[in-house]
């Protein structure tokens, strides 16, 4: 299974994050395969961390940088991961202020006017 994977959903990226543990490096390749996402126009992004279980602050980072990128450009990030984020590190940076957070893909993508 790769690290991550990506599939589109009419005018969505849907990537899963498929790591037990987000670091420092894998930040970097995923900005890397975002950026590439963002540059063919999907604007709008939802990411599933479902099977992730620790992302460091570097990792945070990056998803802060892509929900940068993405509002500039009219769009949005979405962030999916089941039993919500309690005692995550995005609490303790406080980026969970920032992003949708979703229990499920379907739900995320329902949420959208332009996909209901």
């Amino acid at each position: 299974m790769n690290n991550f994977e990506f599939r589109h959903h009419n005018d969505y990226v849907i990537a899963s994050i498929n790591l037990d543990k987000a670091t420092f490096q894998e930040a970097i390749e995923f900005k890397s395969m975002i950026d590439d996402e963002i540059d063919k126009g999907y604007h709008n992004i939802v990411i599933s961390l479902n099977d992730c279980d620790f992302l460091d602050s570097a990792f945070v980072g990056v998803l802060v940088v892509i929900w940068k990128k993405v509002k500039i450009k009219g769009g949005s990030l979405k962030l999916v991961k089941q039993g919500k984020f309690n005692h995550s590190v995005f609490h303790l940076t406080g980026a969970i202020e920032i992003f949708e957070k979703y229990d499920s893909v379907v739900e995320a993508l329902a949420s959208s006017p332009t996909t209901a």
